[in-house]
This record gives structure tokens, sequence and C-alpha cells, in this order.
């Protein structure tokens, strides 16, 4: 209340409920306030074309904040460094950083998922696969085969975004 100056709780809730509803703050399911829209939004100008030329107009088309898209629970989110290249054809090189969500009771790691796994005791990214109750992990690179696990295998998070510096 020493930001404001107000001196009831009242008058800070009053204003908080007009911020809300002016869709400069927002309120999650738990009464936590953010920011709609942050500084950390950056501008969505448009489509490019991957083939054939097109002509195009700058448009400010929409904002997007970066972590917000990369990240669905920031709490459980975190980055990691890839290193070698058994996910190459899922578009994953080395020196890729992944956002990994880690497993919980918002998650679950599903087959087709990327999934950042403990098999037997080393760490590895893989696809998360299951053909009748058998659980495997497969590479996305034909120089690699299949992982089965011998005795153990935990899944730690499952992948949501690659981020690619050139």
């Amino acid at each position: 209340m020493t930001l404001t100056g107000f001196k009831s709780k009242n008058a800070v809730y009053k204003l908080i409920n007009k911020l809300v509803l002016m869709d400069i703050l927002s309120k999650d399911a738990e009464g936590r306030i953010t920011f709609v829209r942050t500084q950390d939004e950056i501008p969505i100008l448009g489509l490019v074309e991957a083939g054939i030329p097109a002509i195009a107009e700058e448009s400010v088309l929409d904002t997007l904040n970066i972590n917000t898209y990369l990240m669905e629970d920031r709490q459980s989110s975190y980055l990691l460094e890839v290193k070698g290249d058994s996910m190459i054809d899922a578009g994953i090189h080395e020196g890729d950083l992944v956002v990994a969500e880690k497993i919980g009771l918002r998650l679950e790691a599903k087959p087709g998922d990327i999934v950042i796994a403990e098999i037997d005791g080393g760490w590895t990214m893989k696809y998360y696969r299951k053909k009748g109750s058998q659980i495997y992990l497969e590479p996305a690179n034909k120089k690699y085969k299949p992982i089965y696990p011998e005795y153990d295998l935990k899944i730690a998070a499952v992948v949501k975004g690659v981020v690619r510096k050139y």
C-alpha cells in the first residue's frame, strides 16, 4: 500500500480488479497476479514464404512473449544444451538448447513425446515409445538403434521446444 498511497486494502483490491478488466493484469487459478503484456514481448509482423517468394506487407499482427510460448509451466521448466546427433532428424542439433518440462502432476510422457530420461543409470534425450507392454527410447537418426532398458527407465521431463541461435 506504500506504492499506491492507499490507506485501505479494499482500494488496492478494486484497483487490481479494474486492471484485470482492462486486460493489463491477469489472475491465475491461485490468485497470483501477472501482467498481460510485458516488455519481454516481441511483435509478430506477419508471414514469410519458405517456398516461392511472394509480396509481403509488414504489419504488427500480435505480440509474443517467448518465455510464455516455450514454457507452459515456468516453475517446472529448464534448459539443456544438446550434445550429440541422435535427434538430428527431429530437427534437434548439437549445440541447440531444448526446453524441458519436468514430469509431475500436470504432465506425463506419452508415446511419441521427446523425453529426457535416465535409462540404466545414464541420461539421454530420445523419443518415448511403447510397443505392447515394452517401453523403449528411439533416436531420430538412422545411425543409432533404439534403446531398451535392461534394468530401469525413468522419464524426467518432456521436451517442449528447441532454441537455436545462428
